[in-house]
């Protein structure tokens, strides 16, 4: 029950690629690893996830609080051989002044011992102020060891290692040489996401392997275990309440879609609830169900599938204009858009929001989002409710048609049209911001209670088909 604290001096440091291989070259020893992520994030906890055999969790001070932060990590920490928690961008780095949602203040409310993966290239004597102004910005910040990064060869490792040695107390636990066989292909939102990586397990036991070589692993676990992680709670941080009739809720999940937190659709299991995934690609009709989720992806890298499978993309508009409870997150708003537009090729979808989207080269939202509540929102509790969520879109909606509703307006964001969010028709709401469901925010409470309640008022959810 130990842990780690992986940062950086600034982002793109290669702390994701390191933290990858320190979790798939721990878990080759046999320990088990348990990683942890910190901000709102998709695609990174999707690889450590799979490097480490184990769901990676969110530690997000903008959806969360301190509390249940400490409540997430000794839950799924606890009885395992160490937890590894990678930051964002830099270990300072962070919204507000005071560094309150910072990495650093993170690791200080963990009692973690810090990492710091440095990007030496190009570095050499001028190494050691950095580690030492590190230190020294915050002296309750333990900085337990270095691991340097992107080196040109022994003779620059040398260097950095008697520079390192001489000037300041920290240890150097690994020296990463430059390799093109530490590089996972990226797109415009980052690392291209494990699911539509072909051979992304060899990728990672290639990663494991070198770090294995690399990086003192045993010195690792040394330093981790000098931290126990926080008591466990004595259930789920992201429990919610049980369900009181059976439902079968359909979860879109293929290399288009996959953007969950695994909280999120573990708290609805645990309700009750039977999570049936859907291949939006492949499968040709909707299998029965009493609601459907749609998470965020990459649907135009698929848009020529997606286009192609058109009794799917019917049978899911059939089901949702004939009222069958759904939920959108981007890209499955931009799914359930008349058109997709990418790299000057249009692309038919499933024609349920009356709208276009278009993919732009530049972000078109991006950040952390405050939202609230309108009378058109179709859960429960109903207006005047703040969200906490987040948003990272390439595309935006255009020759929209006025909704039947918006469920939000946005109060600090983009959005749809950086004033409104969440489009609603029939029994469904799509919108750019990502939910997630915390004890501020028990979104998937609220969405389980309206299938519930659309089923039971018809008797059976209408819309479901097989």
């Amino acid at each position: 029950m130990s842990q780690i604290f992986i940062s950086a001096a600034h982002k793109s440091s290669g702390k994701t690629t390191v933290t990858l291989g320190l979790c798939a070259a721990l878990r080759t020893r046999g320990l088990d690893v348990r990683p942890f992520k910190k901000g709102p994030d998709y695609i990174d906890p999707m690889w450590l996830g799979r490097a480490a055999g184990h769901d990676c969790h969110n530690l997000d001070y903008y959806t969360m609080d301190g509390n249940e932060i400490k409540d997430t990590v000794g839950f799924y920490a606890g009885g395992s051989d160490i937890s590894i928690i990678e930051g964002n961008k830099g270990l300072y780095d962070g919204l507000d002044l005071d560094g309150s949602n910072s990495n650093a203040a993170l690791a200080k409310l963990l009692c973690a011992p810090v990492v710091l993966v440095l990007d030496a290239r190009g570095m050499t004597r001028g190494i050691a102020p950095l580690i030492l102004g590190y230190q020294a910005f915050d002296p309750d910040i333990r900085i337990a060891g270095v691991i340097l990064n992107q080196l040109g060869g022994s003779r620059h490792e040398g260097k950095l290692r008697a520079v390192i040695e001489h000037y300041t107390d920290v240890p150097v636990i690994g020296a990463v040489g430059k390799n093109p066989d530490l590089q996972i292909l990226e797109r415009h939102l980052g690392l291209i996401p494990s699911n539509e990586q072909d051979d992304a397990e060899q990728q990672i036991k290639t990663i494991g392997d070198v770090i294995e070589d690399q990086v003192d692993l045993d010195v690792l676990i040394d330093l981790a275990k000098s931290s126990p992680v926080p008591p466990a709670p004595a259930a789920s941080p992201f429990h919610i309440e049980p369900l009181t009739q059976p439902l079968r809720i359909g979860i879109a999940r293929d290399e288009a879609f996959g953007f969950y937190y695994p909280g999120d659709l573990e708290a609805m299991q645990q309700a009750g609830a039977e999570l049936v995934e859907i291949d939006m690609l492949r499968e040709r009709v909707l299998p029965d169900i009493d609601g459907l989720i749609i998470g965020g992806g990459f649907p135009e890298s698929c848009m020529e599938p997606l286009q192609a499978n058109q009794s799917l993309r019917h049978a899911v508009r059939d089901a949702i204009n004939a009222g069958l409870p759904a939920y959108a997150e981007c890209g499955g708003l931009m799914y359930l858009a008349r058109s997709l537009t990418w790299k000057d090729q249009t692309c038919t979808m499933a024609g349920v929001i009356p709208g276009d989207a278009v993919m732009y080269e530049h972000p078109q939202g991006r950040g952390y989002v405050r939202l609230e509540t309108t009378a058109g929102f179709p859960w429960q509790p109903g207006a005047g409710k703040v969200v906490a969520a987040h948003e990272f879109h390439y595309s935006a909606l255009e020759q929209l048609d006025n909704p039947e509703a918006y469920a939000f307006k946005v109060l600090r964001g983009t959005g749809m049209d950086g004033t409104h969010d969440g489009y609603v028709v029939k029994n469904l709401l799509a919108c750019y911001s990502h939910l997630r469901s915390t004890r501020g925010n028990r979104w998937t409470q609220q969405f389980l209670n309206f299938v519930a309640q659309c089923k039971s008022n018809t008797g059976t959810t209408e819309g479901k088909t097989t």
